[in-house]
């Protein structure tokens, strides 16, 4: 999982930072579903992570870490992140055959948008090792309602 120069990409104005109890273990995770590591280090134990215009920040757990009440597994109760991804298909085998067990098996869905129109997209749902739920979805374009 090897990042461009940090120079060459653009910052997202909001970035979610996830504390994870195992970073190793989240990057493998993470690596399946084809995110590349923008950069990392060691103390405390930290990945920058992107994939297409997704950004997001893995922290493993540690004294000093910002968490606000104790972490029960698991982790992100109540908040799913929609990662948009070019091939579902892919990442949900690539996820599968780490063993990954899904939480919701994939389909095409449709969502209204517009009056008269909406929105598909592929997408399946998996939990990473903490927990957190992720949507990985794929866009199938729009289409009329009916």
């Amino acid at each position: 999982m090897e990042a461009p120069a940090l120079e060459e990409h653009y910052w997202n104005s909001l970035v979610p930072e996830l504390t994870v109890s195992q970073l190793d273990v989240s990057l493998r995770f993470y690596a399946a579903a084809g995110f590349a590591v923008r950069f990392q280090r060691d103390e405390p134990a930290f990945a920058y992570l992107e994939l297409g215009q997704a950004q997001l920040m893995l922290e493993q757990r540690h004294e000093r870490g910002w968490n606000v009440m104790p972490l029960d597994h698991p982790l992100g109760r109540g908040v799913n992140f929609q990662i948009e991804v070019p091939d579902a298909d892919a990442v949900r085998s690539a996820l599968v055959a780490i063993g990954v067990s899904l939480f919701r098996e994939i389909k095409d869905t449709w969502y209204a948008v517009a009056p008269n129109v909406e929105k598909g997209q592929r997408e399946f749902l998996a939990q990473d090792p903490d927990g957190y739920l992720f949507r990985f979805s794929q866009r199938l374009g729009n289409r009329s309602a009916a």
